[in-house]
């Protein structure tokens, strides 16, 4: 058996979650100046306003990204769908432009210097360039190779080259390699690029011979220096520039086509759609309620699947209710007829002289009936029209004291009967008002049916029925002592306005059932009935637990 918790889980004494807090940015203090001392060194705004562009940033961001958003769902899907496919596509052509861009251009780049340096280095070996002589002599223009220029840099800074031919830049760099005499190798652009001097420098270190020097005799007479070499990088640049022209037209023509392809697609994938929402609207315009066709198993299928779900709960909730309009004419029609034959016979008797006292008073006791028949009948349609999914408003309650209230009322509209009562507590969320109700129905027709027509009780106090209730482990057990109920009627025994046709010669509306059923149902419970062996009909109502539901 079920044991009632002695509490149930409560947020109160748990510590709330509190928002992460943003770290300002650290940042580091400018550099000091060369013409600032120590003392005077300025520190950075960050440490006077920690986080202070950090925030800033953020923000920016932050409302950056909410335009975005905005914008975004500003615009339909069909151009959603086709911004998306262009930005996909254009983001994938602009990292593959940018990759081959960079990739040819530091290929390009590292192939120059390998020649370069080989060359230069080959050069200074064989001491061709490096005699002054030579040099001077050789025209780089002469040859043909306008795009390049050689000279010779000393260790004291002399420059050397040749005769009607611009030097090669020299600089600082290339006067260190010039008096390290290592081996190392100085590399680097100088000028613009498409600025009409736009080189890559290399410079070796080597040994020069003066002019008129006889160098191959004494040997004491070479000069440190550096053999510099400078390569024009025009035609590099004109190489990169038409590569970047031509990624920048295949990535635009890209982008364009991608955009026009994420058009169809989006065109052709939200047809369906468009289908569908055709559909929806002409629902709403003419409360036609018939499913739409569903062809395929993408997502637009199933969509349609439950909007036909949808469409098909909505048509039983429309009948429903014409039924229950239907009914509720019908039933209403009786009681209402009764009244006013009653009060016709009334006036026509007080035309006539009246009627005898206790004639009066029979057809008096009738009308009142009639009424009481009629406020239990309209108070049942009334709850029967709430179609609502589940209880509002539910709150804790002991369903034990629920039925023992149910027990005293019917109890005492129901002298000559023996009740066998056996309650366990059981704690439920509902709505203690419809479950009491329901469990006053099932004790109304159980005290209804134990009780044998046109019998009355005993002068001695015998019972002249039974009544047997059980609640163990939120399931209500409730049987009678009657004939209980025929194969062909249990079925519909939980049907509006059903009854039976040993029924009809009792009180009643057809109703008591059916709101039993619709409290179990909007409790997420479930009743049902059956014949019990060697008694008559028995109802059974079980209900969830109140800890395994989260209200």
């Amino acid at each position: 058996m079920s044991q009632q918790p002695d509490g149930f889980p409560s947020y109160a004494g748990q510590p709330q979650q509190r928002e992460p807090q943003h770290q300002p940015l650290q940042q580091q203090p400018h550099q000091q100046q060369p013409s600032q001392s120590p003392e005077g060194m300025q520190q950075g705004s960050a440490q006077s306003h920690p986080g202070g562009n950090g925030s800033r940033v953020a923000a920016t961001a932050a409302r950056t990204q909410t335009w975005w958003a905005e914008t975004l769902h500003k615009l339909t899907l069909h151009a959603r769908v086709t911004l998306l496919a262009a930005v996909a596509v254009g983001l994938a052509v602009a990292i593959v432009s940018v990759a081959a861009y960079v990739t040819v251009r530091q290929q390009m780049y590292q192939n120059l210097d390998d020649s370069l340096i080989q060359r230069a280095g080959q050069a200074s070996q064989k001491g061709v360039l490096t005699n002054l002589e030579n040099l001077q002599n050789a025209s780089a223009d002469a040859l043909g190779l306008s795009d390049i220029r050689v000279g010779v840099l000393g260790a004291d800074g002399q420059q050397f080259g040749a005769r009607n031919s611009p030097l090669p830049p020299m600089g600082e760099q290339e006067l260190e390699i010039a008096r390290s005499q290592g081996n190392e190798v100085s590399l680097r652009t100088v000028g613009v690029r498409n600025g009409g001097s736009h080189f890559r420098v290399v410079a070796v270190s080597t040994q020069y011979c003066p002019v008129n020097a006889p160098c191959n005799e004494i040997k004491d007479l070479f000069q440190p220096g550096a053999l510099v070499v400078a390569q024009s990088l025009g035609s590099i640049d004109q190489t990169l520039h038409n590569l970047g022209v031509v990624l920048w037209a295949f990535g635009l023509i890209g982008v364009i086509g991608a955009a026009l392809a994420g058009n169809a697609v989006a065109r052709s994938g939200l047809r369906p759609l468009a289908r569908l929402t055709g559909a929806a609207e002409h629902v709403a315009r003419t409360e036609d309620l018939k499913p739409i066709p569903v062809t395929g198993r993408d997502e637009i299928s199933r969509l349609a699947m439950a909007f036909n779900a949808m469409l098909g709960a909505l048509a039983q909730s429309r009948d429903r209710q014409r039924r229950l309009v239907g009914d509720a004419g019908h039933e209403l029609r009786t009681p209402l007829t009764s009244v006013r034959t009653n009060l016709d016979l009334l006036a026509q008797a007080d035309k006539r002289g009246g009627l005898k006292p206790e004639d009066r008073q029979q057809l008096l006791d009738d009308v009142r009936a009639q009424m009481d028949e009629l406020t239990t009948l309209i108070g049942d349609l009334t709850e029967l029209a709430r179609d609502t999914p589940e209880v509002r408003n539910a709150e804790l309650i002991e369903l034990s004291n629920v039925v023992e209230d149910a027990v005293i009322k019917v109890r005492r509209r129901a002298p000559g009967l023996e009740w066998d009562v056996q309650l366990t507590p059981f704690p439920v969320w509902g709505d203690e008002r419809l479950l009491g109700r329901a469990v006053t129905n099932l004790l109304d027709n159980a005290a209804k049916y134990s009780v044998p027509e046109g019998a009355e009780p005993g002068s001695d106090g015998e019972p002249v029925g039974r009544v047997w209730v059980r609640l163990v482990d939120g399931v209500l057990t409730v049987t009678d002592s009657g004939p209980g109920i025929a194969e062909a009627d249990l079925p519909h025994v939980f049907d509006r306005f059903y009854r039976s046709s040993e029924a009809r010669s009792r009180p009643g509306s057809g109703l008591g059932l059916a709101i039993v059923k619709h409290a179990a149902e909007q409790h997420g419970g479930m009743v049902y009935a059956r014949n019990a062996p060697g008694a008559g009909a028995q109802f059974t109502l079980w209900l969830p637990h109140a800890a395994t539901q989260t209200r």
